[in-house]
């Protein structure tokens, strides 16, 4: 008797999850197919979706922390969606993705995080391909052909330096001059820019490149610094008179809060994308892609501009108009392709040999 109550729970548990899974795969199936939805009722369709997800989603990010209140609060109270953000390195983030997709833990909705960082995790198959009505207002290469990400922002990295200590006039015209022995110990770098190093040496081309910062360390030495924010207190400290990368949004933040920082920009300016990803297994879609035109929206890329970042959207007036014809963009697939090759260069040309 035990036996036969034992089979009939059994099959009652199966009925019941049949049942549920019934149930739920027209839902799951009509969410899938908003990822693709280009009507003009797409938003009011997300948002129905959304509620019935609970208003929730959860965003992985290495967005500035001391910004991401701020860009998180109007999207909050527009949708009534709430956001927990998980924030830290780009390493980390990345990291944290990996290792919970290899253990079947699905609990991202969103990635944001440099281009590159992205483009491992979509070779990793964790993103998923979505429309949105804002492509068509971003910027050239903001978007790839397999739409699995597309770009925020620009992280644009120019030059820094102290103005108790140099004047505009003494400054640098192009990289080759600091092979002048007169930078000799007034140099900083960042200890993981290989994105900057391929794309100014390949600028001149890769031999040509190379000797160019074969030059510059060897004669004057670099002082290497792991992080952007650090290298830009340095330079506010005096300790690295003249920073050779820098996130322009950090330079001028500082400069407009009366810090003693400028920033300017040897040929060529260095743009990568802050890119935004849904995750495949994504456990709230529809909120997160509301999040992902968001992020997108006219509204929001000029909220990014008036804090200085770079916005990707061309229709939003750029605070750095000066750099946009000389720029040269990051391709992050020739990145996380040639990634040992560059990252190898950089250390035996740079970081190793600094003095």
């Amino acid at each position: 008797m035990t036996s036969a109550l034992s089979i009939r729970r059994m099959f009652l548990a199966l009925a019941t999850l049949i049942i549920t899974l019934i149930v739920a795969l027209p839902a799951a199936a009509q969410t899938a197919s908003l990822m693709q939805y280009e009507g003009a009722d797409r938003t009011e369709k997300l948002v129905a979706a959304a509620a019935k997800e609970g208003n929730t989603l959860t965003l992985y990010t290495a967005f500035r922390p001391e910004d991401l209140p701020a860009i998180l609060a109007p999207f909050e109270k527009k949708y009534g969606i709430k956001v927990k953000p998980w924030r830290s390195g780009s390493d980390n983030v990345t990291q944290r993705v990996l290792t919970e997709a290899a253990g079947r833990r699905f609990e991202v909705d969103a990635v944001m995080e440099p281009a590159q960082d992205m483009e491992a995790i979509r070779r990793e198959q964790l993103l998923q391909p979505v429309l949105s009505p804002y492509f068509k207002d971003l910027i050239k290469n903001a978007v790839p052909a397999h739409r699995e990400y597309a770009s925020v922002l620009m992280n644009v990295v120019v030059q820094a330096y102290n103005p108790t200590i140099f004047k505009k006039e003494d400054l640098p015209k192009r990289y080759e001059d600091l092979a002048d022995p007169k930078w000799k110990g007034k140099l900083g770098i960042e200890s993981k820019a290989e994105e900057w190093y391929t794309t100014v040496l390949m600028s001149r081309g890769e031999a040509k490149g190379i000797n160019m910062f074969h030059d510059i360390v060897a004669t004057n030495g670099v002082s290497v610094r792991q992080g952007m924010s650090l290298l830009q207190n340095l330079v506010l400290a005096r300790e690295v008179p003249l920073a050779l990368t820098m996130y322009i949004d950090l330079a001028e933040k500082s400069k407009r809060a009366g810090k003693p920082i400028e920033w300017f920009s040897m040929d060529p300016p260095v743009a990568e994308g802050f890119n935004i990803g849904l995750a495949k297994q994504s456990p709230h879609p529809a909120s997160a892609l509301l999040f992902y035109d968001y992020m997108l929206s006219p509204e929001t890329q000029q909220l990014l501009a008036s804090k200085f970042y770079y916005p990707a959207s061309a229709k939003i007036a750029s605070p750095y108009p000066e750099l946009a014809k000389a720029m040269k963009y990051v391709d992050p697939g020739y990145t996380v392709d040639n990634f040992t090759k560059w990252t190898k260069s950089y250390n035996d040309v740079v970081t190793n040999q600094a003095k």
